[in-house]
């Protein structure tokens, strides 16, 4: 895939922390439109189209983790470490919302749902390949980009 006038590409890592960057980052938006309520309490969730259970923290969790995402994803290297630690954290936290069951909270604060879990194990494991197929010395045709 062909960057800019540099004639540089990005990696896979790249890719994925501009991807999951920038689609985190609107979903943790859009999750304000359906529950803006910073709680704990169980009752007070509702689920973005119906699927996705959130609330005001949850929320914060896809903003933070998409920006961050957003600002690495210029690095080769940053990037690589964005994709392989967020992987590692997000298939930890499907995990743990297998564990706890649906319609529970993490931590008591995030609330999650199968759907969730599934969701989160799919950012993981895609994190993980992104990170893993991008090896850890940068190609020179492979460096960073500037978005």
């Amino acid at each position: 895939m062909e960057g800019h006038a540099t004639g540089t590409r990005r990696s896979p890592a790249q890719l994925y922390a501009l991807i999951f960057g920038a689609v985190l980052t609107i979903a943790g938006i859009i999750g304000f439109f359906y529950n803006s309520e910073f709680t704990s309490d169980k009752s007070v969730r509702d689920a973005v189209f119906g699927i996705l259970d959130v609330n005001g923290w949850h929320n914060m969790v896809h903003i933070l983790t998409g920006l961050l995402g957003l600002v690495v994803a210029s690095s080769y290297s940053s990037a690589r470490g964005y994709a392989l630690g967020f992987g590692f954290v997000y298939i930890i936290v499907a995990v743990w919302g297998f564990i706890i069951g649906s319609g529970d909270s993490i931590l008591s604060i995030v609330p999650v749902n199968t759907e969730d879990n599934i969701l989160h194990l799919l950012i993981g494991i895609a994190g993980i390949a992104a990170g893993m197929a991008t090896p850890a010395v940068a190609d020179p045709t492979t460096r960073s980009v500037s978005t």
